[in-house]
């Protein structure tokens, strides 16, 4: 044996090596959500996270009528309703013509007929305290994945890196919920394929009165647009700018951003005046992209790690829980029965591909045809007729607040 080798035998000696049915990467909204489906379903799972807790600020924290549809299934639905949260009911679009009501969730034949504002460390905690009730569950917290374990083509597990060492996972199955920034989407080669969305975003939070509108509101015209969400005492706002604009933003400096604000939004123009520091706004490279295909034997690739989303109607946390819901159901009884095969994992992105191809278009076309007018300063920015017929035909109108809320194919979880 050479020295490289025997080298190599004692650094892989010298991790600690466990086991599993099913090793989930990311404790994102779609890992945590397979891995309590999972383990209520008998199967051995293992959840790597690679931060140390889950209190940070996330930006995606709307859960649409298709999620809570989806814990009243589970049964969770009222426990979840006891967390502090806000509702959205409608969204209201204001223009220099005026205003008009683009989405009214009220119409939505649901119990839910509303998006829950709730902040997603929340929503996280929430569902992992729930999953560890099932003994088949396993939670690592700190854990940064490092590499595959490939064998014969076949991946059987992930090495990572926590506080007490290196380890070794080894897993039927590994599947990578981990983000926009997959780390094992580029450790398995996954091809993306991306769109250039013509706009980035500012978030920032601002007081909201009693008085204020309520819902979600957003502000187009003159060259400007803002979203506003309704988080009870507080304004979640995404202001947008042309996209590779934002170094330019920072050198004209706050109080020209705040006077643009004003601008837009002069109701509010006292509220901006609180905006005095750049670590309360955070800065989101909007991108919208898929990958080929979601798996290779023994891999599979779920949520923003398979399709990163525009923020453009908030549906990427949904979308991602969609993605886990239909995983568990397809992989739950392979993964229990030690059957699984490259063609359960083929099954989850047939179901998911085209509900996730449908939404990007219809993103991909909201940011050409609607945003990208707004931030044109030369014209006056019309909400356009097509738009303005559908949402005046009484069997059309409630089209984008069903679209929103369920997008295009509904799931359920199996029983």
């Amino acid at each position: 044996m050479t020295q490289a080798q025997t080298e190599t035998r004692e650094v892989r000696d010298t991790r600690q090596a466990s086991e599993t049915n099913c090793c989930v990467v990311g404790g994102g909204p779609a890992g945590v959500v397979l891995s309590l489906l999972l383990a209520r379903k008998g199967v051995p799972v293992s959840l790597l996270e690679a931060h140390e807790d889950f209190d940070r600020d996330f930006r995606g924290d709307t859960l649409h009528p298709s999620v809570l549809e989806l814990m009243d299934e589970l049964g969770l639905a009222e426990r979840l309703h006891e967390l502090r949260h806000s509702k959205i009911h409608t969204g209201t679009i204001f223009t220099e013509e005026g205003q008009a009501t683009i989405a009214d969730f009220r119409r939505l034949r649901t119990r839910f007929p509303y998006i829950m504002m709730l902040p997603q460390k929340d929503f996280l905690a929430f569902v992992v305290e729930e999953a560890k009730r099932y003994p088949s569950f396993g939670l690592k917290m700190g854990a940064r994945v490092e590499g595959l374990i490939e064998e014969g083509g076949v991946v059987r597990g992930v090495r990572y890196e926590s506080r007490d060492g290196e380890h070794e996972l080894r897993a039927a199955l590994t599947v990578g919920a981990d983000g926009r920034g997959s780390r094992v989407r580029h450790l398995g080669g996954f091809e993306q394929l991306k769109t250039s969305p013509p706009m980035d975003v500012l978030w920032f939070r601002i007081p909201r009165a009693e008085t204020d509108p309520e819902g979600g509101v957003a502000f187009f015209g003159g060259g400007r647009g803002l979203v506003m969400l309704d988080r009870g005492e507080q304004w979640q706002v995404a202001y947008v700018i042309l996209k590779g604009s934002y170094r330019q933003v920072r050198a004209d400096g706050l109080v020209a951003l705040r006077d643009k604000l004003a601008v837009a939004v002069p109701q509010f123009a006292g509220r901006f005046e609180q905006l005095r520091d750049w670590k309360q706004i955070s800065m989101l490279s909007v991108e919208s992209s898929r990958v080929k295909r979601w798996y290779k034997p023994g891999l599979l690739l779920i949520g923003d790690a398979a399709h990163v989303m525009s923020p453009v109607g908030g549906v990427g946390i949904n979308y991602a829980i969609q993605d886990a819901v239909v995983a568990a159901n397809v992989l739950a009884g392979p993964l229990r029965g030690g059957t699984l095969n490259v063609e359960h994992l083929k099954e989850v992105q047939r179901q998911r591909v085209w509900p996730t191809r449908l939404i990007q278009t219809l993103q991909t076309q909201i940011q050409k045809r609607l945003i990208a007018a707004a931030l044109d300063p030369s014209r006056p920015f019309r909400i356009p007729p097509a738009l303005r017929l559908l949402l005046r035909v009484p069997v059309l109108r409630n089209l984008p607040a069903r679209i929103v809320g369920f997008g295009f194919k509904r799931v359920h979880v199996k029983p």
